[in-house]
Formats: C-alpha cells, structure tokens, sequence
C-alpha cells in the first residue's frame, strides 16, 4: 500500500476528499493514489463509519488479553515483593503458589515484569566468572555429610558494639543451622554453639572451613584446640585452599543473602540484631524457596542426625601396632630421649606414630595422618593433611 507522499494519513485524507469529489471512478482514484482497490475501498468504509478520525493505520494489538495478569494478583505480587525486598520473581510465584493454591499466579518473567513497572526491581550487572574450581573434598550426598560453617564478616550495630555472626549451614539441604552474633571470632565463644548445635540436630560426618582462626592455625596438620575437639566427636574437619574461598561457596552466597536481610542497616543492639538473626533463620529454612530444591525451603530437604552428641567425649585410641605418645603440656613429646614439640592444640592428647622406613615415622591424630617425624634429624616435617582409609575412629 505505496501511497505517493511521505505521510500516509494526510494522503488518505486527500483520497476521501477527491472521492467526495466525483468524477472519478473507485479503479481510477486508487491508481492515481498508486494503492490497490482494496485499500482504497477499505478507507471509503473507514470514513463511512468512523470518519476523518478512521483513518491511518490502526493498532492491530487486541483489545481483550484473556492471560493479563488480574490486577489483585499483581496487587499482591507487590505487597509481598515489599514484603521480601531481596527474593527475586521465581522465589516470590512459588511461595505464593504453596499458600494460595486456588490463585492462577502468572510465570516468573511475567511477575518480574510487573515488578520491573514498579520499580521494585534493580537490574544487575552482569558479571563473567571463572571457571569452577574442581573441589577434592567430601560429596555431600546427604543431611549432614557436610556442615560449612564460618564468620560472615563483622559489622558494628548502631551503638558501636561490634558483631561477628557465626553461620553453620548444611550444604546438601542448605539448612542454616547457626546465626549467632558473636563479640569475637574465638574458639571459647564458637564451641558452646556447636555444642547446643550439636545437640539439636546431631552430628555431621565432616566440617569444612576456611584456614583463619579458630577452625585452622598454621601448626602440625592444621590443628586448633576446636577441630581437636571435632575429631574427638567423630567429625573430619575439612580446610579449603588458601585464597580460594569459592570451595566453600555456598556458605559465600549465602552470606551475601545474610547481610541483604539482616544487616543493611544493622541493628541498633546487639540484642536486637540476634533477634532480626533469628527471625531471617527462620524464614530462610521454613518458608524461604531455594532454586536449587526446587523452589522447596531448607526444612523440606533436612533430616536431623542418627548420630548423637555423646554424653562424654573420647580420646582417639590407636592400633596395637602404633606407637603411642601423650602430648605434653608445652605441646612436646618424648621420642628416644629427646624432647620434640609437636603443637599446643594437642595437649594432653595421644597422638600415634607408625614406621614408614629406618628414618620416618608417620604422626597420627585419629584418622589423620598430620606429618613426618624425621628420626634422624629429630625434628617433625609439615606434609599435607591425609584422612586415613583405615581409621578406629
């Protein structure tokens, strides 16, 4: 439908006051316009009904959208996006879905659609990663195989008192088990909450930290009096690579969810800080969805323990065929006569040592093997934490 000038609608006018005209027939009127007859019989009944104001070219957009979202429903989409100001449009439609089942909630592009429109939405830039690094560490197949737990970083509440919240999560149900606000990141502050920890929920079968205190020190095989305390209870602690805090990167995704939540702004107590802690732990294990169960909660994924915190903790014991030795007070042990420091986080503790040559000896806590006793030299040889296949504990 070529018509001549470069505006259609003034030409489409010109084409009705020539037909008002007369004089012309309908065949000879459209190829002076250069249009077809059916365009220029199409504008005639146009002008017929609907005047002047029917020409030029109408929307061909529907005038009805049967699958346009009800505005109560978006209504309500907005209300609880205000509600959860960091859960994005998937998080939102399923939790709606589970409580409203009788609702026809729209897909979660149309629902961030309608937030977008409000506002509610920030666009983030899009950021390249790395490719993932490959983790040599325990599968977790199960609740409780693995537990990550470590220090979000810390932050003063409005009365300048410093908080550092302690989190323990489950990594296969990403149940948060731990959200405790803590005045320092110490060992004597950490244990009496895995200790209530352990007692709820049972104990895992690995710990996977990181290499700061109080989970890890740069002494024999790591060890702290804390992760000593662990491998009395059965548990393997599990240490990522220095610099490389992506091997723990759920426990790193979540934090940043963490402080979304609970922590911007903080608080202006510590009480009430735990008290906004204890509300988000909630919520994030009992209702929050989590794409990667399926939009389920946490709580649907986790099962508490078979194994039990123990009414009182052991020693390792060792086979027939280790040697044995009590770590001294100052962290040495006797060996041929001769005093050789191992660390203080063992202290009082037995540590074993099996042969390996006529020079060395392996040193053992548990079933880990945690360094090198050079029987020639005296002296103890830092080598890679190994869990033991064959282990009494």
């Amino acid at each position: 439908m070529p018509w001549k000038q470069a505006s259609p609608d003034t030409e489409q006018i010109r084409f009705i006051q020539r037909w008002q005209v007369g004089g012309v027939t309908i065949l000879e009127l459209c190829r002076q316009f250069g249009i077809s007859p059916k365009t220029g019989y199409k504008r005639i009944q146009r002008f017929k009904a609907w005047g002047l104001e029917g020409m030029g070219d109408r929307s061909r957009a529907p005038h009805r959208h049967p699958n346009m979202t009800a505005p109560e429903v978006a209504e309500r989409l907005i209300a609880e996006k205000k509600a959860h100001p960091t859960w994005g449009p998937k998080k939102l439609v399923a939790w709606l879905s589970e409580r409203e089942q009788e609702v026809s909630w729209p897909a979660p592009s149309t629902a961030g659609n309608i937030l977008v429109k409000e506002g509610l939405v920030r666009q983030r830039k899009r950021r390249r990663h790395v490719a993932p690094w490959s983790e040599p560490f325990a599968a977790a197949n199960a609740p409780n195989d693995v537990w990550g737990i470590d220090f979000k970083g810390w932050f003063r509440t409005g009365d300048s008192i410093r908080i550092d919240p302690l989190t323990v999560q489950d990594a296969f149900s990403r149940f948060l088990l731990v959200c405790q606000g803590l005045s320092h990141p110490k060992g004597s502050q950490v244990r009496p909450i895995l200790e209530r920890a352990f007692r709820e929920h049972g104990l895992p079968e690995t710990i996977r930290t990181d290499n700061g205190p109080p989970f890890a020190s740069v002494g024999l095989g790591s060890l702290t009096r804390l992760s000593v305390w662990w491998i009395k209870l059965g548990i393997i602690p599990e240490r990522i690579e220095p610099g490389h805090p992506e091997q723990n990167g759920r426990l790193e995704r979540f934090h940043r969810t963490l402080k979304a939540d609970t922590a911007t702004p903080p608080q202006p107590t510590p009480r009430r800080q735990q008290r906004v802690f204890d509300s988000f732990r909630k919520t994030y294990n009992q209702e929050r969805p989590h794409e990667a169960l399926g939009q389920k909660p946490p709580a649907h994924q986790y099962r508490s323990s078979s194994r039990a915190y123990p009414k009182k903790v052991y020693s390792p014991e060792y086979e027939l065929d280790v040697t044995v030795r009590k770590v001294r007070t100052n962290g040495e042990i006797k060996w041929k006569g001769e005093k050789i420091y191992l660390s203080e986080a063992l202290i009082r503790e037995p540590v074993g040592l099996t042969q390996q040559d006529d020079r060395y000896w392996t040193i053992r806590y548990g079933p880990l093997s945690i360094g090198l006793l050079d029987d020639h030299a005296k002296c103890i040889l830092h080598t890679p934490t190994e869990v033991l296949p064959m282990s009494p504990v």
